[in-house]
């Protein structure tokens, strides 16, 4: 009896070590960590930078209403969720988010207001399955491109009326929300 007991044990040991690098997805999209500091805050954005380009092929697809759906939850990005971590508490359309570390998705609409999602689920694969963790959903500005962006890139810069600015660029289209630090 002992020695069953103790065969359990050590199997199930071994079995609990092994479950994260079984539950690991492969990594399809080359991943980005970006940093920028807007009036004294350190923003950092780490995510998927998936390509219009099917992965494997020459296939061009069709992005936004197409293989990012209008109306439906989307990671931004690919592969593991999209991480904000900010020092310090901004406050993004109307909404203040705290210090700390959120998963950001977004739900496109091809007209109407686009919605971007801070959720403190963190550290998942793709978008959090119960979306009771969002915190804030703000409204996104929507605007074409001169040039299409073959890469999906996102971007944290200066606003030129104060604070900052949060875009994401895919396509022929950009998607942007004002941000001010809090002091």
């Amino acid at each position: 009896m002992k020695k069953l007991l103790s065969a359990l044990v050590i199997t199930t040991v071994a079995m609990s070590s092994a479950l994260p690098a079984l539950a690991q997805h492969r990594r399809l999209s080359p991943h980005e960590t970006i940093s920028a500091v807007i009036d004294g805050d350190r923003i950092t954005l780490t995510y998927g930078r998936p390509y219009t380009i099917k992965p494997g092929t020459t296939e061009v697809r069709k992005i936004w209403g197409g293989l990012v759906p209008y109306g439906k939850p989307w990671r931004m990005g690919a592969d593991e969720a999209t991480l904000l971590v900010t020092q310090r508490s901004i406050e993004v359309g109307g909404k203040t988010i705290p210090a700390g570390a959120y998963t950001l998705y977004m739900v496109p609409e091809e007209s109407g207001a686009s919605q971007l999602a801070f959720s403190t689920a963190i550290g998942g694969w793709g978008i959090p399955v119960n979306q009771s963790h969002d915190l804030a959903r703000v409204n996104l500005q929507k605007e074409a491109l001169d040039k299409p962006v073959d890469q999906f890139t996102m971007a944290v810069a200066k606003n030129p009326s104060g604070g900052g600015v949060l875009k994401l660029m895919w396509e022929t289209t950009q998607f942007s929300v004002p941000f001010t630090v809090q002091k």
